[in-house]
């Protein structure tokens, strides 16, 4: 084989999924359709939260808190700054899911906490203005990763232990090698072999891997930059990332950082879903007006010109867990992810856990039991792709 491991997607998880391999001495290649990085997918937008109480499912916290120390790792070996501490807030009524779930797993976890009500939180972030009935759970380690940068430095370090990274090549199919063993992967440029395939093509993962054609649907999302009109209110350095769930829906922000604007989005923006190649998407005034009336309600002073609008694509299982095993029928092909928009600060430890399930007996001591394909809420979706 001329490859030990072909990864189909440099985005957030398979940039760094060719970084943990090639440390390891494997001989790698990775295939990019678009640029390195690129606005087409999952992983652009500047910045991604990263906060550790995890109200989507406790099992996330050991993964989280191995996420932290291989972000610094990477940050080590470029001398990038690639996670900024910011504090994080989630916060809603307290008989909600969010604020509830979010207390459960920093209790459970031990994750030191306060609990604050929504005037103690306007009152110490003045650039939040939430309902009186809320509360949220502060916890002083949440923050933001730097998201296009992070997929910059997960390549350089990669290439510099030997990966092969190409952009701008379309992966046309791939099947098993001959006797079932190793892989063959055909792109618009040639045909390459391999002992394993990484497949974390983000929203194309239907696409190139059929099994999961009902699980891994693709989803329109759009953010937000507005220029605060009390600026100082709104750095990292006072300005928490957040969590927030409003009778609008469940939005999530982050503090200026690199470009102009304080940056949010609603979950599942307006629930247009389609392929990962006809999404729509151009912003336009409709998605404009929506989000800036979140704004004004809840970040008055955040409210100010828009600096950007721009799309991007969440690929949502029906349990909105995560995809990390492998193919049902061909051992040596790992799939990776899709993570229902909430996956990006994952990327460096899923990248480990990548590595473990593509070398060797592709076996992980991390806890994915919940992530696997044979899990409950995914039950008959994949045998019937």
């Amino acid at each position: 084989m001329s490859h030990d491991v072909i990864i189909v997607g440099v985005g957030g998880m398979g940039s760094a999924a060719a970084w943990q391999l090639a440390r390891r001495g494997r001989r790698v290649l990775a295939l990019e359709r678009y640029d390195i990085p690129h606005a087409m997918g999952s992983s652009h937008g500047i910045s991604r939260i990263i906060r550790l109480p995890y109200y989507e499912h406790p099992a996330y916290v050991p993964l989280l808190r191995r996420a932290y120390a291989l972000w610094r790792e990477i940050e080590a070996e470029t001398g990038e700054e690639l996670l900024v501490i910011t504090g994080s807030v989630d916060a809603s009524r307290e008989d909600d899911p969010l604020f509830q779930g979010a207390l459960a797993s920093a209790r459970l976890h031990d994750i030191p906490h306060e609990i604050l009500t929504g005037g103690q939180i306007n009152e110490r972030f003045p650039g939040y203005r939430l309902p009186a009935t809320h509360r949220g759970v502060f916890q002083a380690e949440g923050g933001l990763v730097a998201s296009e940068r992070a997929v910059v430095a997960h390549v350089r370090a990669a290439q510099a232990h030997g990966a092969q990274i190409h952009a701008r090549e379309q992966v046309l199919d791939w099947s098993v090698g001959p006797g079932r063993d190793g892989v063959v992967v055909t792109t618009d440029h040639g045909r390459y072999e391999a002992e394993r395939l990484v497949i974390a093509a983000g929203a194309w993962m239907g696409d190139l891997a059929p099994v999961l054609r009902r699980i891994a649907v693709p989803e329109r999302q759009v953010l937000a930059w507005l220029q605060p009109k009390r600026p100082d209110l709104f750095g990292p350095d006072r300005f928490p990332v957040f969590n927030l769930q409003v009778e609008e829906g469940r939005y999530y922000g982050l503090p200026v950082y690199d470009v102009p604007g304080f940056k949010f989005g609603r979950y599942h923006h307006l629930g247009e879903t389609s392929s990962a190649d006809t999404v729509r998407r151009e912003p336009d005034a409709a998605d404009e007006r929506l989000l800036r009336a979140f704004a004004s309600r809840y970040f008055p002073d955040g409210a100010g010109d828009t600096m950007a609008l721009r799309s991007c694509m969440f690929t949502n299982t029906p349990d909105e867990h995560f995809i990390l095993d492998h193919h049902p029928d061909h051992a040596q092909v790992v799939l990776v992810s899709p993570c229902s928009g909430h996956g990006y600060k994952f990327c460096s430890v899923i990248g480990e856990i990548v590595a473990d399930l593509a070398t060797g007996d592709g076996a992980t001591a991390h806890e994915i039991g919940f992530l696997r394909l044979g899990r409950p809420g995914l039950t008959g979706l994949a045998a019937a792709a």
